[in-house]
């Protein structure tokens, strides 16, 4: 009896050990989104046209394998959120979830094109459907242009309805 105990308090320990190594999250496309990492100071124009400042924070958590991103809204402004993003392995693209304090929730695939990082999403309000997506452009070590754009020809043309210009932090 005590053989067969051992035995089957070896057999986890064994396969264990054989078993491969889980994937890791340091391979090229795991580093694609990494000028997006750091805090920075954002400007960008009101729907009156003064214009606005806030903060964003994002970091790699979970091993490297995802980004986390915190965002503060400008003083006087209620919108603060998070979203988080991670290179879908088997996808082979990017995913993102938002959520913020308006009870919003946002999901985006999509990935590097042509030095921007494009994430997009298919959208419906009062039953219109239409097309969302973000865009980093003019990607720099200091800074970067973010775009918010909507589609209602299902992605044929693209009207811009937010621009943040990204500076880091000092």
């Amino acid at each position: 009896m005590k053989r067969i105990l051992a035995g089957l308090f070896a057999f986890p320990l064994a396969a264990a050990a054989q078993a491969p190594a889980p994937p890791t999250c340091d391979g090229p496309e795991w580093k694609q989104f990494d000028f997006w990492v750091g805090d920075w100071e954002l400007s960008y124009k009101a729907a009156d046209g003064k214009v606005l400042n806030s903060r964003n924070k994002v970091t790699k958590i979970l091993d490297g394998c995802v980004i986390l991103e915190q965002f503060a809204g400008a003083p006087g402004t209620k919108l603060d959120g998070h979203s988080v993003s991670t290179f879908d392995r088997n996808a082979k693209q990017w995913k993102q979830t938002w959520v913020d304090n308006t009870a919003s929730y946002l999901d985006f695939t999509g990935g590097l094109a042509d030095g921007k990082m494009i994430l997009a999403r298919d959208a419906e309000r009062q039953g219109k459907k239409f097309r969302q997506r973000m865009v980093w452009q003019d990607i720099r070590s200091d800074g970067f242009k973010w775009l918010w754009q909507r589609s209602d020809d299902g992605g044929a043309t693209w009207s811009t309805q937010w621009e943040i210009d990204y500076r880091r932090a000092k």
